[in-house]
């Protein structure tokens, strides 16, 4: 199991509008007997010290998942996409005096318990997860400093993770298997459910 790391804040960015599922919140669809939002919270949590969520709209409709756990809504109106997520979450770790962000999508439910470890490690001001040839932006570990740098290139019109991270130096670490599968449609989540059904035992404990 990873170690906690007491300079890191956890952030699932549940904020997007879940177009192609539908609309609400996918972050609450069930996967075998829990919500997204159960398993990654218990996957991220032993990860980091600190956890938020950020959502737009009332937040007590995370409650009975996430008890106790703030909401951080974007900074930025419009839902401009998870680059005002991500400066959400820095502005939080800003205010609880915590260097770094580590960043989770609410539709990633199965990320490996090593993530925050890893991306540490790099040797980078950013870094990102990857598995099976593909890049995964918005799960990344992102210094709060960089916070008022990624205001302005929102404002400016910036709305690409990759674009605004690449300019400021980011690692990509590569992950065996596809441990980053996430719910975009239906059949995304079918998917993850027939992924957690070949996995029978307790989804926050490492494979």
């Amino acid at each position: 199991m990873a170690v906690p790391d007491p300079r890191i804040l956890g952030v699932v960015l549940a904020g997007g509008l879940a177009r192609r599922m539908g609309g609400g919140d996918k972050t609450l669809l069930p996967l075998h007997g829990r919500s997204l939002l159960a398993h990654i919270l218990g996957r991220l949590a032993p990860q980091v010290t600190a956890l938020a969520l950020n959502a737009n709209g009332d937040p007590a409709r995370f409650a009975a998942v996430a008890p106790g756990i703030p909401v951080i809504p974007d900074s930025i109106p419009g839902q401009p996409g998870p680059l005002a997520g991500i400066l959400a979450a820095m502005d939080h770790a800003a205010c609880l005096g915590l260097p770094r962000v580590l960043t989770i999508p609410g539709d990633t439910p199965l990320i490996p318990p090593d993530l925050a470890v890893r991306l540490q490690a790099a040797a980078s001001p950013i870094a990102c997860a990857a598995s099976a040839g593909r890049s995964h932006p918005p799960i990344g570990l992102w210094p709060t400093e960089l916070r008022e740098d990624l205001r302005a290139a929102i404002q400016a019109g910036e709305g690409k993770v990759s674009r605004w991270a690449a300019k400021h130096g980011c690692a990509v670490l590569e992950w065996k298997g596809d441990p980053f599968l996430n719910a975009n449609t239906p059949d995304d989540l079918a998917a993850l459910e027939a992924t957690a059904c070949q996995h029978p035992r307790d989804q926050n404990r490492p494979e």
